[in-house]
């Protein structure tokens, strides 16, 4: 978003600005440059290394960030994504309820600022689900 900003407060087209802006989608991709961007970003930034990591360094940010997720009371597991830059944390629907969750988001946030290191943003996703599952014979 802070790039699309200053492309755009530096009189760049809007196809530039937005390209730059959606490609993690944090704005709607308006036009065919957009997602050709996102697309790349996508390929090029999700392996180890990409961002000039050692895949060592890269292995540890994952296990720190899942080990996070993993260090609250009814989280049934946590996967770092988009080659770190998102953790989802699921748990369990009968012991955390809505508020809860959206507290628990935040308290990760706050944990993941205060005890790693790294470039731009991490999102954070707490999802709570609800699930019934029936077997026909």
């Amino acid at each position: 978003m802070i790039g699309a900003d200053i492309a755009r407060r530096l009189g760049e087209p809007e196809v530039v600005a937005n390209a730059i802006g959606a490609h993690h989608a944090d704005e709607p991709c308006n036009s065919v440059y957009a997602y050709l961007v996102a697309a790349s970003d996508a390929m090029s930034g999700a392996r180890p290394g990409a961002r000039r990591e050692l895949a060592e360094g890269f292995t540890a940010k994952i296990e720190d960030l899942e080990r996070i997720g993993l260090s609250r009371r009814g989280v049934a597991y946590a996967h770092a994504v988009h080659g770190g830059r998102e953790l989802r944390v699921y748990v369990r629907e009968r012991e955390v309820d809505d508020l809860t969750v959206v507290e628990m988001s935040t308290d990760i946030a706050h944990q993941i600022a205060e005890e790693m290191t790294f470039p731009g943003q991490i999102k954070v996703t707490v999802i709570r689900a609800f699930e019934a599952t029936a077997t026909a014979n």
